[in-house]
């Protein structure tokens, strides 16, 4: 009883497998996984939605990723209203800052992590929020809980804070705006202890579990390119930091994402 609550399936890292990636999961447990839209741009985040159309137990999300904030013009936020109201999305994201690598301006980060935010508010859709810091300054953090507290936190729809890698202090803030805290394989990761921190201190019912497919392999794949059935792994290593059972994670967090998602 797990769910993968974000992963990235659609590239090309996973085109000779796609099928088998599917099987494995289900093989080891997973009920749920969450297709996240984003791919290269705003042309191709349709990209969740495609394959979960074409099974009943995966869901999807639409966006832009703050890396292509530059490329999302009007055209592209209005192919992300439309894909809003498609029946699988659940959710608009992956949105929001990524001051580590600038692959967009930081201002056009910023104002389009706001059109997004508007869309979504909009369609009564809760948001999926990647945010990385530079290294030397929590800047990112700053300007993302200052625009969630002005253009979303009255909304009611809180959203997710994908692949938490921030301070406690950080998660406190998001779960006062309704916000759920996910963790991925990196909180296995030696140098990782914020994140184990937070990972033991969120309420349990206020988590999520997933993979950030094909990215950040849990111990024992690090190094390998993760997928969704790994999920597992990160459940074991939560839930040895909580003194609980990997299944008592798995359940939690299967739990949240169906209703916090509305999904039953």
């Amino acid at each position: 009883m797990f769910v993968d609550s974000h992963c990235h399936l659609e590239g090309p890292k996973f085109a000779a497998d796609r099928g088998d990636v599917l099987f494995r999961a289900q093989e080891a447990g997973l009920e749920a996984l969450v297709a996240i839209g984003n791919g290269n741009g705003p042309e191709e985040m349709d990209c969740g939605v495609r394959l979960a159309d074409g099974h009943d137990w995966i869901w999807a999300t639409a966006g832009v990723h703050p890396h292509e904030a530059r490329l999302a013009d009007e055209t592209g936020l209005q192919k992300l209203d439309e894909l809003a109201q498609h029946p699988k999305v659940i959710a608009v994201g992956e949105i929001g800052l990524d001051y580590h690598y600038d692959h967009s301006p930081r201002e056009v980060q910023r104002e389009v992590f706001v059109r997004q935010m508007e869309v979504a508010r909009a369609r009564k859709k809760p948001i999926v929020i990647h945010n990385r810091p530079s290294e030397s300054t929590e800047n990112a953090w700053v300007d993302l809980l200052h625009l969630l507290e002005q253009h979303w936190a009255s909304s009611g729809l809180g959203g997710v804070l994908h692949c938490f890698t921030g301070e406690l202090k950080h998660a406190q803030a998001a779960l006062d705006m309704g916000f759920l805290i996910s963790f991925a394989g990196n909180v296995s990761y030696p140098k990782a202890q914020n994140i184990r921190e937070a990972a033991k201190a969120v309420p349990l019912d206020r988590m999520l579990i997933e993979t950030d497919a094909p990215y950040l392999a849990p111990i024992p794949y690090r190094g390998k390119r993760n997928e969704p059935a790994y999920v597992v792994e990160t459940a074991r290593h939560i839930a040895e930091l909580r003194g609980i059972t990997r299944e008592e994670v798995g359940r939690a967090t299967t739990e949240n994402f169906y209703r916090f998602f509305n999904l039953r």
